[in-house]
C-alpha cells in the first residue's frame, strides 16, 4: 500500500492549476483526473454523470455530512446509504474512487478534497496554487473572453465555492498553508515553473520517507 504516487492540486480561480495538473501529469507519463473523476465515480456508483456535475464541488450540511461518513463505514448496502439524498452519495462515490484510485496507478488529481481523501495515503503529495490577484483576473479575462469586472466576480464566487466545499468536507482550511504539502504562486514561477518544483518536492519527500524507513 501507498507504492504509487499520487498528487492532489487545490487551486485558486485564474491560477491555471488545472492546466498545471494537467501539464504534471503529462510530465509524469501518468493521468490527470479533474472531470474525469467525475465520470469514473458515476461508472462505479452507477448513479448518472450529469448529477455528479450538477453537484460538483458544493458543501452539505453538517449533520447529514456525519451520515455520509457514517455511511462510508458501514458500506454501500445499508438502509442508510439508501435513503441517502443524491448529494451525499455522490460525495461519497467520488470519495470512493479516489481512494481506489489510489491503489490502482499513479496520478494527478485536480480539486474535490482529494487530498483529505488520502489523507493517510503514504503516496501522496498535496499542493496549492495560487496567484496574483490581477495575474488571476487577467487570466479569467482572457479565457471567458470578458470583461475586468465579471472576471472578477468569476473568481471570487468559483473561491468562496471551492473554500466552502474543501472547509466543510476535509474540516481544514482552504487555501492555508498548514492544509498542503506545498503552496505555489504560480504568477511566479510560471507553469513550466510550477510543474519543476512539484516534481522535484515530490522526489525529495520520497526519499526522506524511504530514509525514515531505513533508520
Amino acid at each position: 500500500m501507498g507504492e504509487n504516487l499520487v498528487i492532489t492540486i487545490g487551486r485558486q480561480c485564474g491560477s491555471r492549476g488545472r492546466v498545471i495538473g494537467m501539464e504534471l501529469a503529462k510530465a509524469m507519463g501518468v493521468k490527470c483526473y479533474d472531470k474525469e473523476l467525475l465520470s469514473k465515480a458515476a461508472k462505479e456508483s452507477g448513479l448518472c454523470e450529469e448529477l455528479f456535475e450538477t453537484h460538483d464541488e458544493k458543501p452539505t450540511s453538517s449533520f447529514l455530512y456525519s451520515l455520509v461518513m457514517d455511511t462510508y463505514s458501514l458500506g454501500y448496502t445499508t438502509s442508510a446509504y439508501m435513503d441517502m439524498p443524491i448529494n451525499h452519495k455522490i460525495f461519497l462515490a467520488q470519495f470512493d474512487t479516489i481512494k481506489k484510485l489510489a491503489e490502482e496507478e499513479s496520478c494527478v488529481i485536480v480539486g474535490r478534497c482529494g487530498d483529505y481523501a488520502l489523507a493517510d495515503y503514504p503516496g501522496l503529495v498535496s499542493v496549492f496554487i495560487t496567484g496574483d490577484e490581477q495575474d488571476k483576473i487577467d487570466h479569467l479575462k482572457e479565457l471567458y473572453d470578458t470583461s475586468e469586472s465579471k472576471a472578477k466576480d468569476i473568481m471570487i464566487k468559483t473561491d468562496k465555492k471551492r473554500a466552502s466545499y474543501y472547509n466543510y468536507y476535509a474540516s481544514k482550511k482552504w487555501g492555508d498553508a498548514r492544509s498542503y504539502n506545498l503552496c505555489i504562486n504560480s504568477s511566479s514561477t510560471g507553469i513550466d515553473g510550477a510543474v519543476h518544483i512539484i516534481q522535484e518536492f515530490a522526489k525529495v519527500k520520497q526519499e526522506h520517507l524511504n530514509s525514515l524507513k531505513a533508520k
